[in-house]
């Protein structure tokens, strides 16, 4: 479920280097990549299995540095982080009963995948 309902306080932006993802045999992860206005939001996601339990991570502003031409440059992207998900196939969820879309996490990769804006628009 995409919502601001379960309280974890507030989080600041991640800092480079602050994810660990816990990627190996049979285990991979998962990069979900929101537009800005998801920031705070906690997404849920679930196996395709039916009844299956969902968990959730919250959309954070990440700045990431890169070099170019001697300069350095700031780079902002907005995402939540799955850093160790059994391999499989996986439902996101836009709200309680509403799929966002499904993916697949490959093991000992990390998935990235872009939030679908609403089908109305």
């Amino acid at each position: 479920m995409t919502s601001r309902e379960h309280d974890h306080g507030a989080v600041g932006v991640s800092a480079p280097g602050s994810v660990v993802l816990d990627i190996g045999p049979g285990i991979g992860a998962l990069v979900l990549l929101t537009p800005p206005d998801l920031e705070g939001a906690e997404i849920e996601i679930s196996t395709d299995a039916p009844g299956d339990r969902r968990t959730h991570s919250q959309v954070r502003k990440r700045v990431t540095r890169r070099q170019s031409g001697g300069s350095a440059h700031a780079d902002v992207s907005y995402a939540a982080v799955y850093p160790s998900l059994a391999a499989g196939n996986y439902t996101l969820w836009r709200d309680a009963e509403t799929a966002a879309g499904t993916i697949t996490v490959a093991e000992a990769s990390v998935t990235t995948w872009h939030w679908p804006a609403p089908a109305d628009g």
